[in-house]
């Protein structure tokens, strides 16, 4: 299916303020779907709040707004702008949780505007946690038992039910805001406060805690015909308990028997294509037992994620780039890959050396915060090393 020739503009939203869980990545996918767009001859408008960028640059978009990132500054360029359509997937959440707010006001229907990349019923079902859990299991995959509490009592009843240890996850949060384990019950009634305080809609997740189980994570991409392509498995080196911002990762997965790996891919994709009818990137989380093999999935990103640009990086794949276009209606055979220039972007990267990626902590600017890692990311930065072995790769992340 070649290109969607109704959209003539296009509004990318940007990612806001550099903060710990949402930094530069976002910059590098906003600036690449903006070259990608305007490759197709496509007017590109984008608003961010953050002029220390470069996707604010002159050169990278025909339309630059410096604005806040609110409904109502939106609401401002579509009544200056003939914009066809809006791109939200390149601006992490804080992009994401604006195009939401917007669809609530009734703002898209009212300049009937598109939202390409990703459906408003898709980011409502990937962020809101029970809805997503029902979702899951109706597919017949597993998640770890878990209960949704909007209030201190239904918190109180769900650690009942499901004993610790045990995790508190908010819902529409970055970066694991708010979140955390529970080792005991003392420590439960500070904790469930505080998660219920992060969430914007004070809802919480009390979910059973799998810890010492091993973390991945698959980077996909999706068509408007239902293709399907995975361009890399990254495993997490800490176990879960530990933010994947803050964790060691490696790419590719290095201890994955076939048979799990095969599994987690078929899982991958089933939950993929069940997400509702959108085009684009793709970032899913899976948790398996070490002893059992047995599989759960955590959550599901429906955006460019932190992650997809090392993906990207690692793989040589521009995932931002590709994902531009499947937005507006091309299909993964019929874009071409961008090192070999004669295979198509539906031949999924093999790897035959190994990245490392390494988070970068500063917590000596942050006077008496604290030093324990946990659900919520705290690093600051990031660095990634190739070698032809894990071993070469991690030396050189480390130095």
């Amino acid at each position: 299916m070649p290109k969607d020739t109704s959209i003539k503009s296009v509004l990318i939203i940007g990612s806001g303020p550099i903060i710990i869980g949402q930094a530069c990545e976002f910059d590098y996918s906003g600036s690449q779907a903006s070259r990608s767009l305007r490759e197709e001859g496509i007017e590109v408008s984008l608003i961010n709040s953050n002029p220390a960028t470069i996707m604010t640059d002159p050169l990278t978009a025909d339309h630059i707004y410096l604005k806040p990132l609110t409904v109502e500054s939106l609401r401002e360029i579509l009544e200056e702008r003939p914009i066809d359509a809006v791109l939200a997937t390149m601006g992490g959440q804080t992009a994401l949780n604006l195009a939401i707010d917007a669809g609530k006001r009734g703002l898209w229907d009212e300049f009937n505007v598109k939202l390409i990349g990703v459906d408003l019923e898709a980011i409502e079902l990937a962020e809101n946690r029970e809805e997503f859990r029902k979702h899951v299991i109706s597919i017949g995959l597993n998640v770890a038992p878990s209960f949704i509490a909007n209030s201190f009592l239904e918190g109180k009843d769900a650690s009942q039910k499901i004993g610790f240890p045990l995790v508190i996850r908010p819902s529409y949060t970055l970066g694991g805001t708010g979140g955390g384990f529970v080792m005991e019950e003392k420590d439960f009634d500070e904790a469930l406060r505080h998660g219920l305080n992060s969430s914007p809609t004070h809802e919480v997740l009390v979910e059973k805690a799998v810890l010492g189980w091993k973390e991945y994570e698959l980077e996909l991409l999706r068509d408007s015909n239902d293709n399907v392509v995975i361009i890399c498995t990254v495993e997490n080196l800490d176990p879960m308990g530990i933010h994947t911002g803050d964790s060691i990762t490696v790419a590719p997965s290095m201890t994955l028997s076939d048979t799990a790996y095969q599994e987690m891919r078929n899982q991958a994709i089933l939950l993929m294509r069940s997400m509702g009818e959108f085009a684009g990137g793709c970032n899913i989380q899976f948790s398996i037992n070490p002893e059992t093999e047995e599989l759960i999935c955590i959550e599901i990103n429906p955006r460019v994620s932190r992650s997809s640009a090392l993906a990207s990086k690692a793989t040589g794949y521009p995932i931002a780039k590709i994902a531009a276009k499947l937005a507006i209606g091309y299909t993964l055979d019929e874009l071409k890959n961008q090192i070999t220039k004669t295979t198509s972007a539906y031949f999924e990267p093999t790897l035959d050396y190994v990245i490392v990626k390494m988070p970068r902590w500063n917590f000596e600017k942050f006077y008496g915060s604290d030093h324990t890692l946990g659900l919520q990311m705290k690093s600051v930065g990031e660095v990634m090393a190739i070698g032809r072995n894990f071993l070469e790769a991690l030396q050189k992340a480390c130095q």
